[in-house]
């Protein structure tokens, strides 16, 4: 049920060779390329017979930027530009689209603020949530959130009283495991996390992030993200909980250098799988 997926691929123009390109690489899943635009509506479909054609599922149009950007008319683009990105994966057969929510830090995309796990910031989310979906109305694709370490949701507890409040069948959850491994205690028991995360977000995850992190000893606390494998996160665990689900669920992989970083990681969670009787 678990179809792998990720960057590495060279930027190819031509849809039908882009799918085949993924294929050949070992992919089953694909990020839906940048590139696309409901303006051109014969590509959109090109891109979405092709891929179809290849069966590769395209599982997310992301749209990274700050919801709440304290410049009121960059917050408004950004939320334009998602609901742009949810109505393309609507259209182009996506299953999701993900954008991290947001910070209260001036000219920051990302940047730790202090009211940004506040009940205020909670509140907000739900708003802005409710607005995108409300707006475009998805009939397939799901809007999600990007779990991060100092922005709703960064837990699968605050990711589930969330998808609660929200109260709309268009938001789903998004699962980045690696985004909130936050303490040691975590870090050494990435299974538990794991194993929480599916228990009380597993009817909604459509869609989930394979990266991987490595604990090191320079003070402050220092986590860093490094190759799937060769860090701390319990892959047996997660491709078990994964495969447990009852639809097919993209992992895709991200953040890595090389295409030859993205083949190391690739036979890897292959490699586990295969080690479990899952087939990706």
């Amino acid at each position: 049920m678990i179809r792998l997926g990720g960057q590495g691929i060279p930027a190819i123009e031509d849809p039908v060779e882009l799918a085949r390109a993924h294929k050949a690489f070992g992919y089953r899943a694909a990020y839906c390329p940048n590139r696309l635009s409901l303006k051109d509506p014969d590509r959109v479909r090109a891109f979405r017979e092709a891929f179809a054609r290849e069966d590769i599922l395209l599982a997310e149009c992301n749209a990274w930027g700050n919801m709440i950007d304290r410049d009121e008319e960059k917050a408004k683009q950004m939320r334009r530009r998602v609901c742009e990105q949810l109505a393309l994966a609507d259209e182009v057969g996506a299953l999701c689209t993900v954008n991290y929510f947001g910070t209260f830090l001036p000219n920051s995309r990302i940047g730790p603020h202090p009211d940004d796990l506040t009940p205020k910031a909670f509140d907000l989310a739900v708003e802005v949530v409710r607005e995108i979906v409300d707006a475009v109305k998805p009939k397939r694709a799901k809007f999600c959130l990007e779990m991060m370490q100092w922005m709703y949701p960064d837990s699968p507890e605050s990711y589930l009283a969330l998808i609660k409040a929200v109260d709309r069948p268009a938001f789903g959850a998004h699962l980045d495991p690696c985004n909130i491994i936050v303490s040691p205690r975590m870090y050494y028991d990435t299974g538990s996390i794991l194993r929480r995360c599916f228990e009380l977000l597993g009817s909604w995850i459509v869609s989930c992030h394979a990266k991987d992190l490595i604990l090191r000893g320079n003070l402050a606390l220092h986590l860093d993200e490094i190759l799937p494998g060769q860090g701390n996160m319990d892959y047996r665990t997660y491709l078990t909980e994964l495969n447990r689900l009852p639809r097919e669920i993209p992992l895709m992989i991200e953040h890595l250098k090389s295409p030859e970083d993205y083949a190391a990681a690739r036979d890897h969670i292959k490699g586990v799988g295969r080690g479990l009787g899952i087939d990706m």
